[in-house]
């Protein structure tokens, strides 16, 4: 098949304009290697993973492909300690502890894993995958450059020309065009106004009009007709997410799985699940108490303060307080392999034998330790 844009095949090495969105806690080294082995690229997310994890994760991957890799990092800057804001919000939230009959967590929320920092940056320089991307902006100067220093190309998210054009000047390889329709968190770094966050089409002419990088478009991509409209807008590359979540190399739990599969599903971008703005198939919660709301603790202390009620409703069958992030694709296919993803085209492949790695194993046991 011919491309219309081979700028990102060539910078990274692969054969098709696809790469896996890095879904922390939804995927991991299985479809990594799926679609990586389908000529697309392959996200290890390891914004729940210490070094050790992070290097057991590549080493995982590379047993059982060449194909390059994308380590994917979150590089927030975190809030300080808000104890009065939290002990609020949790009493707030009372009625809901007492009617589901368990226990408000302890305080301090704990403020989750820390972003990209120097003790990851050295497992980069250890492990070296061919590309590191970053979410909610980029690092520290003196850590971008030690992670381009060993040759890896960085990306970017960005969800506004303004924010696009911030990571050109700072010395990004490619920029993916973050659209409002995609699911999980909002790459926001500079902007903070979701109402106005742009539609994936509109944002990458925005970008590819104004910036001589290649773009990815993000955002509401799961077929092959949405593929061919993006680089019909100028985009180099898509970058699938939600689509993957229903394949069976991805780790979605079933209540999740049963949530993108529901043809009346509707999404919201809301703050209540994390303390970050996030898109996610509307349950209980969001309607009730946002989607948005100013009152929520700071990111990433959302989460644990509703895990005891969310524990709870998952262990009666009810996602009335889970994260089920979605993008605003119109129809998402079915159970399959990742493979069948390929150009948005049936393939089929033979099973992969990854699942007797001992590195897999240790890797997979990490990523579903720490939510985020």
């Amino acid at each position: 098949m011919t491309w219309p844009d081979r700028r990102l095949l060539d910078l990274f090495g692969i054969d098709v304009p696809i790469l896996a969105a890095p879904m922390a806690n939804s995927a991991g080294v299985e479809l990594a290697i799926e679609v990586a082995q389908e000529g697309g690229l392959g996200a290890l997310p390891c914004a729940v993973l210490d070094p050790a994890e992070i290097e057991a994760g590549v080493a995982a991957f590379r047993e059982e492909t060449n194909a390059p890799l994308n380590a994917n990092f979150f590089c927030h800057t975190p809030e300080p300690d808000d104890p009065e804001r939290d002990c609020a919000w949790l009493a707030h939230l009372a009625p809901y502890f007492e009617a589901a009959g368990v226990a408000p967590p302890d305080l301090p929320l704990p403020a989750g894993h820390a972003p990209f920092g120097d003790a990851e940056c050295a497992a980069i320089e250890s492990a070296k995958p061919e590309i590191v991307s970053f979410h909610f902006g980029l690092p520290a100067a003196p850590l971008l450059s030690r992670v381009k220093d060993t040759g890896c190309k960085v990306i970017s998210s960005a969800t506004s020309l303004r924010e696009a054009r911030y990571l050109a000047e700072n010395g990004v390889d490619a920029i993916i065009a973050q659209g409002a329709e995609a699911g999980g968190h909002r790459a926001m770094f500079l902007e903070t106004d979701v109402s106005r966050q742009v539609g994936t089409f509109a944002l990458v002419r925005s970008i590819a009009a104004n910036l001589d990088l290649p773009v990815i478009a993000a955002g509401g991509i799961a077929d092959g007709q949405a593929i061919a409209a993006c680089f019909s807008l100028g985009a180099a590359a898509v970058q699938v997410g939600t689509a993957y979540l229903l394949t069976d190399e991805a780790w979605t739990p079933p209540l999740h799985r049963a949530a993108l599969a529901d043809p009346a599903r509707e999404t919201a971008m809301t703050n209540v699940l994390t303390g970050r703005p996030a898109r996610g198939v509307v349950n209980r919660f969001m309607r009730e108490q946002g989607p948005m709301n100013a009152a929520a603790p700071h990111f990433p202390r959302g989460r644990p303060a509703i895990a005891p009620l969310r524990a709870k409703a998952e262990a009666e069958g009810s996602s009335d307080f889970s994260p089920l992030w979605s993008g605003q694709a119109a129809t998402l296919p079915g159970a399959m392999g990742a493979g069948a993803l390929r150009g948005g085209l049936p393939t089929a492949r033979a099973p992969s034998s990854l699942k007797d790695s001992s590195r897999l194993r240790t890797y997979t046991t990490a990523c579903n330790r720490t939510p985020v």
